[in-house]
């Protein structure tokens, strides 16, 4: 069977391409950790490789014959939410069911069901893991816990507290090191208990060591996954491709497996021939592929946002004026901006932004989805006959007169409004592109500015392989004068219009100025650049 990029679930040697997932978590140091007893936590965004590492790990060390290793996926007790009986039951059997199949021990697992039905369900764990611990003193036991922060409520005060008050029997009465795995780290625990108040993960589990991050791929990482294939089938990849892969991605795993399972499996003429290189327009026609698809993995980006703590920094990135996301930046705790890096949503280096150009792309597209759906213009009736080209300033003339008749209306409707000029305009636009042609989106702080590329192939029958009509759309905030604003934001179009090869270049202001009528704030005019002319359009 010919292996494949994993795009769900643990990867498994044989069937997927693989990364040493040992080399990922720094072995090195996590030895160090359970040599000395210490208590930890492993945390990384969903779908970046921690169960295969968990797994991992538990292999290596129940082969070194040392320690006595055990992997438990806990995730079943999150339905049990505050009620603790229901909950501990289900960590007992997971427990139970993982010491049955991963170290064949059926005492061990029927020592663990024995305690259901008895008295002191907040004991439950602690007693059990007590008693394992006391069966093979020569060999600790180390315990990984996955999806700990699945749970809800009382059940993982309950868990975080039994763990803890068996903490000072390790080794012979107790694990020598459990590890906690999940998405967050234990500290941005914020725990309902039963009586209304909130208990953090840091005061329920103040016996942790360190914090241990599993990262994204490096970009030599990052090719040598990919290079797997060719080595595996024979199968090329144009060089061209990998810049693009590493901006698309910076690394981070499902996307760069899902991105090689669109390009070596999705492309059925690919798969059926591996002769047949896979090109740079293939590997761009998968990433659009990727992104249409609303895939598990992208969906619960859309999720992730609705949280307060991650409204807040979005926000602040999604806004194109520099002086509205700093303002909202500086109302953030860095708590909550290193919570949203964690959840691999956005990078710090060199400055904040959304952490890829792929969650580029689908963070506004999931935002104004709806916004979509409800717009009535069609595709057709902005593309020329003639030519088969997009008529850009019919398409921008029709969404200034949408933008004054229904700005109000439309940006009460955003969960961030604090981006929805532009977010409205970039549903617009994605109403009219779609099924046809592309946007590029690039936003970043201190830019003060967000960055379109229209891209939209000229011949149906050859798609992107054939002539593109390539269109920059430079988005900006009235944020001082408006000839000092349009002046500096035509030096910012020209450049990006020249570093992306594009034949036509728009700037588009919008004067969110209460005080300003209409009529002042809506205009059209052309401007010179160098050798380009470029459209102004006030909004």
């Amino acid at each position: 069977m010919e292996r494949q990029f994993n795009t769900a679930g643990p990867s498994i040697p044989g069937d997927h391409y693989l990364l040493d997932p040992l080399h990922r978590i720094d072995l090195d140091e996590v030895l160090s950790l359970i040599e000395a007893k210490r208590y930890f936590v492993l945390h990384a965004p969903r779908q970046t490789g921690k169960t295969t590492a968990l797994l991992a790990l538990m292999e290596y060390l129940n082969r070194q014959g040392r320690y006595r290793t055990l992997y438990a996926n806990i995730e079943t007790a999150q339905a049990a939410r505050g009620n603790v009986a229901e909950g501990m039951a289900a960590i007992v059997r997971a427990l139970a069911s993982a010491a049955r199949h991963y170290w064949q021990d059926e005492a061990a697992a029927q020592m663990a069901l024995e305690l259901l039905g008895t008295v002191g369900v907040n004991d439950w764990v602690r007693t059990l893991l007590e008693r394992w611990s006391q069966m093979n003193p020569t060999r600790p036991t180390v315990l990984l816990l996955d999806e700990v922060d699945a749970l809800v409520g009382d059940t993982l005060i309950s868990l975080l507290r039994q763990i803890r008050a068996g903490y000072t029997q390790r080794p012979a009465a107790f694990p020598q090191t459990v590890v906690l795995c999940g998405v967050r780290d234990v500290r941005d625990y914020r725990i309902h208990s039963g009586g209304g108040e909130i208990i953090t993960g840091g005061s329920a589990f103040n016996i942790k060591a360190e914090s241990l991050r599993l990262g994204n791929f490096s970009e030599d990482e990052t090719r040598a996954l990919w290079l797997q294939h060719t080595e595996a089938t024979g199968q090329t990849f144009d060089p061209a491709i990998w810049p693009e892969l590493w901006e698309d991605t910076r690394g981070q795993p499902w996307l760069v497996n899902a991105l090689g399972h669109e390009c070596t499996w999705k492309d059925k003429e690919l798969r059926k021939n591996r002769t047949e290189p896979v090109t740079l327009e293939r590997y761009k026609a998968a990433r659009e592929r990727l992104i249409q698809s609303r895939a598990t993995h992208l969906d619960q980006l859309t999720d992730k946002l609705r949280e307060p703590r991650v409204h807040a920094v979005m926000a602040a990135i999604l806004a194109a004026d520099d002086r509205d996301a700093d303002a909202l930046l500086d109302q953030v705790p860095l708590d909550d901006l290193q919570y949203v890096e964690d959840l691999g949503l956005i990078q710090s280096r060199p400055q904040w932004k959304i952490a890829n150009r792929i969650y580029r792309e689908v963070i506004p597209r999931e935002l104004t989805y709806t916004t979509q759906t409800r717009i009535t213009h069609e595709q057709a009736w902005y593309v020329r006959a003639q030519d088969r080209r997009l008529d850009i300033p019919k398409l921008l003339s029709a969404f200034q007169q949408f933008f004054r008749e229904n700005v109000d209306a439309w940006l009460e409707r955003f969960q961030y409004k604090e981006a929805g000029p532009q977010l409205l305009l970039q549903a617009f636009l994605q109403r009219i592109v779609n099924g046809g042609g592309r946007i590029s989106r690039e936003y970043g702080l201190g830019r003060r500015r967000t960055d379109l590329l229209l891209e939209w192939p000229l011949d149906e029958a050859q798609g992107f392989l054939g002539p593109v009509q390539r269109v920059v759309l430079e988005l900006k905030i009235l944020y001082k004068s408006l000839e000092a604003t349009i002046k500096e934001g035509l030096e910012q179009t020209a450049a990006y219009a020249e570093q992306c090869g594009a034949q036509e270049a728009h700037l588009i202001v919008f004067d969110r100025r209460p005080d300003i009528s209409w009529d002042d704030k809506i205009f059209h005019r052309s401007e010179t650049v160098g050798t380009r002319t470029l459209g102004v359009w006030g909004m």
